[in-house]
């Protein structure tokens, strides 16, 4: 194992201790989250020792906590009990490198996240913004209580651990057929129209992949096709408090391309949404995101069959749009411009790395 996680309360009698904190959805199954604490039990009375794994919903920061409001909604949670000793799961090969490293007194747990639940996603903070971001996370915490949750027992900060993990989805080994869009477009003074055909080879691309996107038009028309520009764009879909729904623009590019009356074109563009280009955007929904490390654009939301969308809580989704603008020649060219649009659905996610097998 190249590294082990952990953290220690603030009163030294728990020290939590986790091998990894990404866990793979591979769609049938969740991996497990095996962990380990560390006890010294001096300070503990009659008070027991907790583990909890929650998956849960955060829409403010926790500095605007305020007259008992809470600005985190749970969307799953679960407790054991690890002392006095209650939860004994069978030991894995993690439990046993973890138990190793922890030393005497140490308990180990066992967590099985469902498939239904979302994968980490975290909204973009403005540059002002401080505190945790909004977004969806999972959190392991381990805490000295007399039961395991009571609205009435108040549980301090130096009796508990936690670390955030998260729940992330690689691309399907086997990608689809690009997806296919055309239209036929007429103008007024013009007897004959404008064709617009775009199309992708695969239906799924890599985040930081340059996506090659195949453009043909033919201009029957007697007007000129003055630019084309092309944009992705990113959809947010909160569905779990209100039914929020906001699209944000990630790329967008022009390209110098001209059509004339009677003329045709045919060409493949490429493009590369990136994170890097949209740092200033508030609300941008990013993979979840650990401390300060870096992140990406948040990974397309894989729907399953007969999944109930209200507890994914943040469902991502992105198209991209091809537009002409065509314009008439002479004293009315401007007045006569329109605009010839299609879209093409697209999907971002991580590849799978080596090692990992679908289940």
């Amino acid at each position: 194992m190249a590294k082990v996680f952990k953290k220690t309360s603030g009163n030294g009698g728990l020290t939590l201790y986790l091998g990894k904190r990404d866990y793979v959805d591979h769609v049938s199954e969740v991996d497990k989250v095996d962990g380990v604490v560390k006890l010294d039990p001096t300070d503990f009375g009659d008070r027991k020792v907790f583990v909890q794994l929650a998956c849960a919903f955060r829409y403010g920061s926790d500095d605007l906590d305020v007259m008992g409001l809470c600005f985190r909604k749970d969307i799953w949670i679960q407790h054991v009990q690890i002392y006095p000793e209650s939860h004994k799961p069978t030991l894995t090969a993690m439990h046993e490198t973890l138990l190793k490293k922890a030393g005497d007194n140490a308990h180990a747990f066992t967590f099985e996240i469902p498939n239904n639940l979302p994968c980490s996603v975290s909204l973009q903070p403005g540059p002002d913004d401080k505190g945790k971001a909004c977004g969806v996370d999972f959190e392991v915490k381990t805490y000295l209580a007399k039961e395991k949750s009571s609205a009435d027992e108040k549980i301090e900060k130096k009796d508990t651990a936690r670390l955030i993990i998260r729940k992330i989805q690689y691309a399907p080994s086997q990608v689809g057929t690009g997806p296919k869009a055309d239209l036929c477009k007429s103008f007024m003074m013009s007897d004959k129209p404008v064709h617009l055909e775009a199309s992708m080879e695969k239906d799924l691309y890599f985040h930081g992949e340059s996506i090659p996107i195949k453009i043909k038009i033919n201009n029957e028309s007697n007007k000129t096709v003055k630019k084309l520009k092309i944009t992705v764009d990113q959809t947010t879909d909160i569905v779990l408090y209100s039914a929020d729904k906001y699209t944000k623009t990630v790329l967008s590019q022009e390209f110098g391309e001209t059509v004339e009356a009677s003329g045709t074109f045919e060409k493949t563009l490429s493009i590369t949404p990136l994170l890097a280009e949209n740092k200033e955007k508030r609300g941008l929904a990013l993979d979840g995101r650990l401390k300060d490390e870096d992140t990406n654009l948040a990974s397309t939301t894989m729907l399953r069959p007969g999944v109930e969308k209200d507890v994914l809580g943040i469902l991502v989704s992105y198209k991209i749009k091809i537009n002409l603008m065509v314009a008439g020649g002479g004293l009315l060219g401007g007045l006569t411009a329109s605009d010839v649009t299609v879209e093409l659905p697209l999907s971002l996610m991580h590849p799978k790395p080596e090692g990992i097998f679908f289940l």
